[in-house]
């Protein structure tokens, strides 16, 4: 009997050993298509588990022939693989949590440059688009990245449109803003103006934050960093969406989307469609506009793929002045008083309307199985402007009722009977019209990458990036508010000191896309303007299997016209033409030393063109004598950890940022300031990790420390609302003074937790410390060498929270129910302080801030509530 059980146990474990083989593969991010790094493989029903390695491929025995695979990685979800016989099975896609991508990008792939994870040696963030079409609701898009390291936002004066981002201390001109691969920043100054942008929420895929040099493939000098906006082009199959979306404040929001999918003769279309309104946040501030998207895709072969796409929000909102402290504690912090009636319709003074519609025509060519070249032609027709009032006369007290609002009623009867300007009452006092400060411009550019795999670690790029824009600036009558004209009392060179402005234009932003303002209708000033950019980029890369590495050069050549229509006789308008040539060189190496671990430095140094507005004095056409080439060297290291249910970053940074040169408008708003040999300092630590330990739960959190400051004195010219100069050549002893309008201590951390399959709740919590103040010339405190640096503004911490309710109905059909309430504790906090004045003995303060400051006080508790049907 001894011998039978031997022989049986014998067969059994010769059976065993018989079937047991391996099975190889690779996991790929779905989303960004790059590998996952330590994504967990297991059997079902064993333990037998290996992790994948740094290019996301594994290998793993398993007991028999047929059998479950269960892979998952932090942030994705989970899949299970089947299989029948050993082998390669090849790559396993994962996708975000949440829901899946909702179009896959076919299109730019080699100007879109999203890094990737343990082998682009740069820190790096990427929200994708679950999470933007989960938690976006009525936020701006800055806030979309607020709980990433080293990013502080604002809704700044609080109007539609109004946010604004910083990125590591530095402002949005000093962060290069690129959508689908194209550059967005403006051309004369850099800024970004995000009532331009109120669709990107609705047809962004994913969003890249690069922080510091980043690695973008263009001749662009990013110094706090870049930030990669990736639209929906065309959708590999049929599909798409309806929502509805409430909020607080009358809030509401319709848009759809739906794409034919990718047919068997290889064209695609997809289009998306919405509408938006609202009474806004703070008092009589509301808005509207609507978002169109149009892209049409054709694949002719595995070689070529073509795509065409049309984008643009046009919008307007209203507006509201700047109001110091102690007003906003007296009469509320959402007042405003830029509002009245007439004839019993409501009217605002200040607002904004603009209409920037793009055009990208993409294309992908599959040169050979080692070279690809991608290229992209756009072009931006942007028509717009800023709504204020136009008067020499008083705009005291005596213009505001006892409620604050504007008398619209008392100004128009005084603008009866033809009443032109320079035509006074008896209480001498002119009438009044409604202006509009008008931008206009045309953007024609191209941007184009050529890529060579050397061999199997070595790749080659090369390509080049040309614009050429050209812009108008002046103002125009929006509403006579009953004059038959307006004599705008200043001297034209070219009409005259007595010409008379008889037209009027819409507000409306449709209407305003069409209009052609001639120049004997425009007012105050008119200067157009001419920029040529033309810049090359190179770089070669190594990727082998530890060890990556990046060495990149760019140069460029910018050349700057200015026309002066107002302040100079026909035949002298033009300036000279000025160029300026530019160059940036980055370097950059990435080490993983195995499946977990891996470490990465960059260095770089650019020498950048200074912008349009710094570029000529006194807004006439005087070239500026001490322009010269901004200077930013950059150095960085970091660390990072992945495994199946962990990961973490750890970077340090250090930034130099020489012969800067600033401007903006005074705190009046009737003026303007340039500072000039400005040096500023950057450096600090950011800490990232996500933590995932079961399926439906996850952790995520982050810290930024950071130690902004001046380095070095430097002067002042201020001008007033008629650009004539008021004070020149003024010190400014900023040395060793605290960078303002961002935190330079944050940190954070939210989680999701899902109940049952569909049903979760989410959280995070963002606190913000060392907020320094900004400042202005108005300011006293930086004219004596004895300054006191910048006033610190009280801390303050955020929650958010939501709840996610996704019913599958069948295989077509999605329904997804989500709410989001923001600052959920109802915090009260100031976001931004725009003057640095000090609390004397005696003075009247706000959580120690004196409240003579003007400040922008933070939104308090908002919501919304969507639901989307997929199909």
């Amino acid at each position: 009997m001894k011998k039978i059980y031997l022989v049986f146990a014998l067969l059994l474990s010769s059976a065993i050993g018989f079937s047991q083989g391996t099975i190889t593969g690779s996991v790929l991010d779905g989303d960004l298509g790059g590998p996952l790094p330590g994504a967990n493989v297991m059997v079902q029903g064993t333990t037998t588990g290996v992790a994948a390695d740094f290019d996301g491929k594994f290998s793993i025995e398993v007991p028999q022939n047929t059998g479950t695979l269960v892979i998952s990685y932090i942030g994705f979800v989970s899949k299970k693989i089947n299989f029948t016989k050993t082998g390669n099975i090849g790559s396993i896609t994962l996708m975000p949590d949440a829901e899946e991508l909702e179009g896959v990008v076919i299109i730019g792939s080699g100007i879109i440059d999203l890094a990737k994870d343990r082998q682009t040696p740069i820190a790096v963030s990427t929200i994708k688009a679950a999470d933007i079409a989960l938690k976006g609701g009525n936020l701006e898009f800055p806030e979309l990245l607020k709980s990433t390291p080293s990013v502080y936002t604002s809704r700044s004066g609080g109007g539609f449109g109004d946010s604004r981002i910083q990125v590591r201390g530095f402002d949005q001109s000093n962060t290069a803003f690129l959508l689908n691969g194209q550059p967005i920043n403006g051309m004369e100054d850099g800024k970004m103006y995000w009532s331009n942008w109120q669709g990107v929420t609705d047809v962004a895929n994913a969003v890249q934050v690069q922080r510091g040099l980043g690695s973008s493939k263009l001749a662009i000098s990013s110094v706090g960093g870049t930030i990669n906006i990736v639209t929906k082009t065309v959708d590999s199959k049929e599909g798409g969406f309806v929502q509805t979306m409430v909020g607080n404040d009358n809030y509401l929001k319709t848009s759809a989307y739906y794409s034919t999918g990718l047919s068997k003769k290889g064209w695609a279309f997809s289009t998306l469609l919405g509408h938006w309104q609202g009474d806004g946040y703070n008092d009589y501030m509301s808005g509207n506009g609507q978002t169109y998207f149009f892209s049409v895709g054709y694949v002719p072969n595995e070689n070529h793929t073509f795509n065409f796409l049309v984008t643009g929000a046009p919008q307007i909102h209203d507006q509201r002045n700047r109001y110091t402290i102690a007003t906003l504690l007296e009469k509320g912090k959402r007042y405003n008083d830029q509002w009245g009636y007439l004839n019993g319709e409501f009217m605002n003074t200040s607002g904004n309307y603009y209409h920037k519609p793009i055009a990208n025509l993409s294309w992908d060519w599959k040169m050979s199985d080692r070279s690809e070249l991608s290229t992209v032609l756009y072009a931006s027709y942007g028509r717009g402007g800023s709504i204020g009032l136009r008067s020499y006369g008083s705009q005291g007290e005596d213009n505001f009722d006892l409620t604050g609002q504007y008398r619209y009623n008392r100004s128009r009867p005084l603008n009866t009977n033809g009443l032109i300007v320079g035509e006074r009452r008896a209480d001498n006092r002119q009438a009044d019209i409604l202006r509009s400060s008008v931008n206009e411009h045309r953007w024609f550019g191209i941007v184009t990458n050529f890529n060579h795999q050397i061999n199997d670690v070595l790749s080659f790029n090369v390509g080049f990036d040309g614009r050429s824009y050209h812009g108008e600036h002046f103002r125009r009558v929006v509403d006579f508010l009953g004059l038959d004209g307006w004599d705008d009392d200043t001297n034209n060179e070219q009409l005259g000191s007595d010409y008379v402005i008889t037209q009027s234009y819409s507000a409306n932003p449709w209407k305003a896309t069409f209009h052609n303002t001639p120049r004997d209708q425009r007012l105050g000033y008119d200067n157009p303007e001419d920029i040529r950019y033309l810049g090359g980029f190179t770089q070669l890369e190594y990727a082998g299997e530890k060890l990556s590495a990046f060495i990149q050069g760019a140069v460029s050549t910018q050349s700057n016209q200015r026309f002066d229509y107002f302040n100079y006789a026909k035949g002298n308008e033009a300036s000279e033409k000025v160029t300026n040539t530019g160059f940036n060189v980055k370097t950059g190496a990435n080490y993983n030393f195995n499946a977990q671990h891996n470490l990465f430095v960059n260095a770089g140094h650019y020498s950048r063109q200074p912008y349009q507005d710094n570029m000529f004095l006194n807004f006439r056409n005087d070239v500026n004598p001490l322009l010269t080439n901004e200077k930013i060297t950059g150095f960085e290291a970091g660390y990072g950890f992945r495994s199946s249910v962990f990961a973490a970053n750890v970077n340090a940074y250090h930034t130099t940022w020489d012969d800067r040169v600033v401007s903006g408008s005074l705190s009046s708003g009737e003026g303007f300031y340039q500072f000039e040999g400005v040096k500023q300092v950057h450096s600090g630590v950011e800490v990232d990790f996500t933590l995932r330990p079961t399926d439906n739960l996850q952790f995520r959190g982050y810290t930024s420390i950071g130690n902004w400051e001046y380095d070095g004195d430097a002067s002042q010219t201020v001008y007033d609302d008629n650009q004539n100069v008021v004070a020149a050549g003024d010190p400014l002893y900023l040395n060793g003074v605290k960078v303002g309008d961002a935190a330079q201590f944050t940190y954070g951390f939210g989680g999701k937790y899902e109940f049952v399959k569909g049903i979760s709740i989410d959280a995070d919590f963002n606190q913000y410390d060392n907020l320094y103040a900004g400042f202005l010339p108005t300011d006293n405190e930086f004219k004596t060498p004895d300054n006191r640096g910048s006033v610190k503004l009280p801390s303050y911490g955020l929650l958010d929270a939501g709840l996610t309710f996704d019913w599958k109905v069948n295989q077509t059909y999605d329904l997804v129910f989500r709410v989001n309430m923001n600052n959920v504790l109802d915090e009260e906090y100031i976001s931004e302080s725009l003057n640095n004045k000090h609390a004397e003995a005696g003075d009247v303060t706000y959580k120690g801030v004196n409240v003579a400051n003007q400040a922008y006080f933070g939104f308090g508790r908002t919501w919304n509530a969507s639901i989307r049907l997929k199909f």
